[in-house]
């Protein structure tokens, strides 16, 4: 049983992960959300290209809505349209008519990303306990989340954006994990997902962080698509990502879930030898 104050550096294995949902582990290119922002703008006479709605992908979804209201390219069309620039009143209105969108789009979305099973199987024989997080609000999750249970993929731990004061890139869904985990201390855990404010998440909460480059949002395309990329040009894009997750301040960056267990296993050293996730 650990003391209730340690006084050494903690020097066990990796005990727990946070995966994100669409774009780790279920929704490969993160393509339902994104789809969703752009219909929802369109329906307020504002064009937002794929890149920009893309943009701020991981924060909760009303946070992502003020976010792109306060672009300029967002704030020249709304101006233009609505003689004003998008106030309170209007991002409520905007989040309120996506809200049952994201809903249906998220049930359509539900397929686990190829190596998932595998990743889960790994981490359960390492006796490591699985916990989320996500962008999503309760209602959009409690679609998706039975859906991929049905699909064959149910983590230990299901926190949303909507179930803590603040999401991403606060840490209080890592720490909500953490609690009903009951994983401790939180060196002992890692926060894997698809975007930046996956990595600030992570890094806020005092855990090791890892960035999947190919699934997720970055990289944006189904695995159709993705297959279909030249290797050079597969290669630069995955590259460019990996940059800027490091730039963010990721320990580490892989393609995709199935890659992790490597990752894990040498965090798990790493700690045994007293490294910390902020000596990074």
């Amino acid at each position: 049983m650990t003391p209730l104050f340690r006084q050494f550096s903690y020097t066990g294995p990796v005990l727990g992960v946070v995966l994100d949902w669409a774009g780790t582990t279920v929704d490969y290119g993160c393509r339902g959300p994104a789809s969703v922002f752009i219909k929802t703008f369109q329906e307020f006479g504002v064009s937002v290209p794929a890149a920009e709605a893309r943009q701020f992908m991981g924060l909760a979804k009303k946070d992502h809505v003020r976010a792109l209201c306060g672009l300029p390219s967002v704030t020249a069309q709304w101006l233009a349209m609505h003689r004003r620039i998008p106030e309170d009143i209007d991002i409520n209105a905007i989040y309120t008519r996506m809200e049952p969108m994201m809903v249906l789009a998220v049930s359509d979305h539900a397929d686990t990303i190829p190596g998932v099973f595998e990743a889960v199987a790994g981490l359960r024989a390492r006796q490591i306990r699985i916990g989320s997080s996500t962008g999503y609000t309760r209602p959009m999750m409690d679609v998706l989340a039975t859906n991929a249970r049905k699909n064959g993929y149910s983590p230990d731990v299901v926190v949303c954006s909507s179930d803590v004061p603040a999401g991403r890139p606060y840490p209080w869904m890592c720490y909500t994990n953490a609690i009903q985990l009951q994983v401790y201390p939180l060196e002992a855990m890692v926060k894997i997902g698809d975007t930046i404010s996956d990595i600030g998440e992570g890094l806020n909460a005092g855990m090791w962080t890892v960035g999947i480059t190919q699934t997720g949002n970055e990289m944006g395309l189904s695995l159709e698509e993705v297959n279909q990329l030249p290797d050079i040009e597969r290669v630069a894009r995955l590259t460019a990502i990996k940059n800027r997750f490091q730039a963010a301040g990721a320990h580490y960056a892989v393609e995709t879930v199935a890659d992790v267990l490597p990752v894990i296993d040498e965090i798990s050293e790493r700690l045994s030898r007293g490294e910390h996730p902020r000596h990074h």
